[in-house]
């Protein structure tokens, strides 16, 4: 895997500069690798019916289904100001479905891509429910 932190951080700095957020201003901008080495990028996508809008870890996430990648191997979040822009619950339930049980590495980092925050896709949601658990219920 050739990708390094400071491309991650570049691919998550430039969807935050395309983020649509008028109502918030609230630009987020985030990156995915997955496992194969490939880098997918999101930013937030906000609408008058707020909050009804779209975040940039399920954007990020969405364009690497959409390229038929299944496995998230490290996520970066890059937020619009000086503190750690951690994901929303309904994010960290979304890359925990990706990037399974075990904790692949999660970045944060502040609007100019410092490091802030380097933590696990499993302390973002301990005790996370996952597709292991419907597994579970079918038996």
């Amino acid at each position: 895997m050739a990708t390094d932190l400071k491309a991650l951080i570049d691919a998550a700095m430039k969807a935050r500069d395309a983020a649509y957020a008028p109502y918030s201003n609230h630009p987020v901008g985030a990156a995915v690798l997955t496992t194969s080495g490939e880098v997918f990028a999101g930013c937030n996508v906000e609408n008058a019916a707020y909050p009804l809008g779209t975040c940039a870890e399920a954007g990020a996430i969405a364009a690497m289904v959409m390229a038929g990648e299944r496995e998230i191997a490290h996520v970066v979040i890059v937020g619009p100001g000086e503190a750690a822009c951690t994901p929303c619950g309904g994010c960290r339930q979304k890359i925990r479905e990706f990037a399974g049980s075990d904790g692949k590495p999660v970045t944060i980092c502040d609007k100019d891509g410092n490091v802030l925050l380097e933590t696990d896709s499993a302390a973002l949601l301990p005790h996370a429910f996952g597709p292991d658990n419907v597994d579970e219920a079918k038996r």
